[in-house]
């Protein structure tokens, strides 16, 4: 949709970080990941005892592990992008 938006096309060989640098859009990958970071600093700053924290710290998985990589929790990723505090 960029490159319909400034009329470039795949055969002008124009990467993508430049398009987006002249569209000034945000990758949708990067916002999502700062409303994550968000979300999770209002719900860290809730003392009430609401659900939203129990929910961060959930480990659904009980009893036999299954076989593969273990599923990624939402406070795995904050970590790996906020740092451990």
């Amino acid at each position: 949709m960029e490159r319909a938006m400034l009329g470039v096309s795949l055969r002008d060989q124009i990467r993508n970080e430049k398009i987006r640098r002249r569209t000034k859009v945000t990758e949708i990958a990067q916002l999502v990941e700062n409303l994550k970071l968000q979300w999770a600093g209002h719900i860290a700053s809730r003392t009430d005892g609401r659900w939203g924290l129990l929910v961060l710290e959930w480990r659904s998985r009980t009893g036999r592990r299954s076989v593969g990589r273990p599923p990624t929790r939402w406070t795995d990723n904050i970590r790996r992008v906020a740092g451990s505090r």
